[in-house]
């Protein structure tokens, strides 16, 4: 089987999910690429858009905020004949003959944008017999997930599916397969060993803060506020992802205090997120997804609104993770929570309960049953 993930470089988690389902599909002997869904514009506009979608995380957080909202209540910006889809499309008789001439079986969107251009493709020319499937990567239906009539759509939740029906979709359609994570996230190792891999005495608690792959958000005041009140039985690992201006403020600042550890970008976030107690993040899709898997209590920075306020409303109603609004009460709350084993432990039980460790197998199952008649070339197997 040959199968297409059509992703977007508008931050890590896309691309994250896209590697996440690729993975299981090469295990099993079946053809499967991914691409930047907008690079059939021009490699250009997609380096564009992912740099400026980097920028408004950063700096201008509030103009993704308000342009979602603003998709939200006003959902003909992306529909059909828009100027954004206009824009968007532009690409798609190129897609168009990829998917044709690559002889593709199946084709799997994991951004709105890909949807969008997928079905400008596919709009008023010759059909090619290619399944179609969604992967929503985050606990909402975003603003522009229906434009295209997918054969499959896979969603976070079963308690999602009212949300997407009433954007027109079909529900024998939805399929509460959960987010997807690399099969490492269900690795489990020793909590004290974990920490001591990253000089963590394994009798400290350990708090683990991150703001997704760009380190966007008020990060310097978090930890400003934090190390203000840090007791000595707390140890702390701030990761900057791609923000190697904000790693070097940090560590010039706090590369005396031995409880305090600085990171820019790492692979190692599977075995963070082992010697971690608490998870202080931005609640982006893979983000809380990572955490899902590793039943690690988080606490969150609404940093950037838009898809993410739906995320974290998702977590907290389950009881799976706090939030506070300003640096110094995310502060106190993360302290607090560290203090209380209680706690912890029932935010982790809640999340506990939500994990979804055969994601990427359901979806791999899904499609394959929909387009080979014969077995996988492998049994699979997924560590959990």
């Amino acid at each position: 089987m040959r199968v297409l993930i059509l992703s977007c470089s508008t931050g890590g988690g896309h691309n994250s999910c896209a590697a996440a389902i690729s993975e299981i599909f090469e295990e099993h002997g079946d053809f499967c690429e991914t691409k930047d869904s907008l690079s059939f514009v021009s490699d250009g506009f997609a380096d564009f858009m992912s740099k400026g979608h980097s920028l408004l995380y950063r700096r201008f957080s509030f103009v993704f905020k308000n342009g979602y909202a603003f998709a939200e209540r006003h959902p003909k910006v992306l529909k059909k004949n828009s100027a954004a889809y206009k824009l968007i499309t532009k690409g798609s008789e190129k897609l168009y003959d990829y998917i044709s001439e690559g002889g593709f079986d199946a084709v799997i969107c994991v951004h709105v944008f890909s949807g969008m251009i997928l079905n400008e493709a596919f709009e008023n020319r010759p059909p090619l017999g290619v399944k179609t499937a969604f992967l929503a990567t985050d606990y909402t239906c975003s603003p522009g997930v229906e434009i295209f009539d997918y054969d499959l759509l896979f969603i976070p939740d079963e308690s999602l599916k009212a949300e997407f029906a009433s954007h027109g979709i079909a529900k024998e359609k939805l399929l509460p397969t959960g987010i997807p994570v690399r099969n490492r996230f269900f690795h489990t190792a020793d909590k004290a060993e974990a920490k001591r891999a990253f000089g963590i005495l394994p009798e400290h608690r350990h708090l683990l803060v991150m703001c997704g792959s760009m380190g966007c958000g008020p990060f310097e005041k978090i930890m400003a506020s934090l190390c203000e009140r840090l007791p000595g039985n707390i140890e702390i690992t701030a990761v900057c992802g791609s923000n190697e201006k904000l790693r070097k403020t940090l560590y010039a600042k706090y590369k005396n205090n031995k409880n305090i550890h600085i990171m820019g970008y790492t692979e190692d976030v599977p075995l963070l997120m082992e010697s971690a107690d608490l998870y202080l993040t931005k609640p982006g899709g893979l983000s809380t997804s990572e955490a899902l898997a590793k039943a690690l209590p988080m606490v969150f920075i609404n940093a950037v609104g838009g898809c993410e306020k739906h995320n974290m409303e998702y977590f907290l109603s389950i009881g799976g993770a706090a939030a506070a609004k300003t640096p110094e009460a995310l502060a106190k709350k993360c302290l607090s929570l560290l203090q209380s084993e209680k706690r912890l432990g029932g935010l982790s039980k809640a999340l506990e309960k939500r994990r979804k460790p055969f994601a990427a197998k359901e979806i791999y199952l899904k499609i394959r049953g929909d387009v080979c008649s014969e077995p996988p070339k492998s049994t699979i197997e997924t560590s959990v």
